[in-house]
């Protein structure tokens, strides 16, 4: 890219409410200028209505879904760590003798932000490693509602910057999903891996109620988590460091678990 070259306009995609809003939003010319693509940086943990409604909106968007991964994606890294015993890098929640914590959180930097990031890179034509000498070369888009405002932050590379189309319109959650209903498009799923642990109540309920494939899956996870663990310690899905098939999901009352806003998500690139 030369000098005086406009920057390249992207989406991050994640095929939930916002970022599908987002793009479709963009799509019909209501977010300018037309980005060159969308980016979906896939964990390999999405549970299946996410790929479903990816799928869809590679048919209705007039701009190509670039899809990226890291490795061999975040589940397939969850179930190395949990046979070899090794570092998961995920907060699951962890209970040893008569203390708790969570565990140390890399998934969105290695599995979302840093294969986003890379393809940016490549269709900026910087090569690894390359300096930009300063020019921003890219603007991100992200879709974080007006109601999730603290999770914006900016970019940490010096080359493309970061932008919030929905704040910028004072959109939040609930008009992303009437805008889609005005707009004749169905209705996006939440998009998150099907074991994460910032699931709250409501959505291990719904998952339990309305997708018991993965539920299961997400039970049998977080047993075998507790085989990974250091010698005394045990690892958990859910804050309350209870199995998950033993956990009371009946209300939403808070009972300790984190809500859906992921207010200490790690630039706002999980869960939209």
């Amino acid at each position: 890219m030369d000098n005086d070259e406009e920057p390249i306009h992207v989406l991050s995609l994640g095929a939930g409410v916002q970022s599908s809003t987002m793009a479709l939003m963009a799509a019909k010319g209501e977010i300018t200028p037309m980005p060159v693509a969308a980016i979906f940086a896939d964990t390999k943990g999405e549970p299946a209505n996410v790929y479903n409604y990816l799928s869809f909106l590679e048919e209705a968007l007039p701009f190509p879904i670039i899809k990226v991964s890291a490795k061999d994606g975040l589940t397939a890294h969850i179930e190395k760590g949990i046979s070899e015993g090794t570092f998961i890098g995920v907060p699951f929640y962890q209970n040893k003798g008569n203390s708790s914590g969570v565990g140390r959180r890399q998934c969105t930097r290695e599995y979302k932000i840093t294969p986003i990031a890379k393809q940016i890179r490549e269709l900026v034509g910087l090569k690894p490693r390359q300096r930009s000498k300063g020019i921003i070369r890219a603007t991100l888009s992200i879709g974080i509602s007006l109601d999730e405002i603290q999770r914006m932050k900016e970019s940490r590379e010096n080359w493309y910057v970061h932008r919030f189309p929905l704040i910028e319109k004072r959109m939040k959650r609930y008009e992303c999903l009437q805008w889609m209903k005005d707009n004749g498009y169905p209705e996006p799923p939440r998009s998150a891996c099907w074991y994460c642990p910032f699931h709250n109540a409501h959505e291990w309920r719904k998952m339990r109620d309305e997708d018991p494939v993965y539920f299961q899956k997400a039970i049998d996870m977080d047993k075998r988590l507790r085989e990974s663990g250091d010698k005394g310690t045990q690892i958990f899905m859910h804050p309350s460091c209870v199995p998950l098939d033993e956990v009371d999901l009946s209300t939403d009352e808070d009972k300790g678990q984190l809500t859906w806003d992921f207010n200490s998500e790690c630039e706002g690139l999980c869960g939209n």
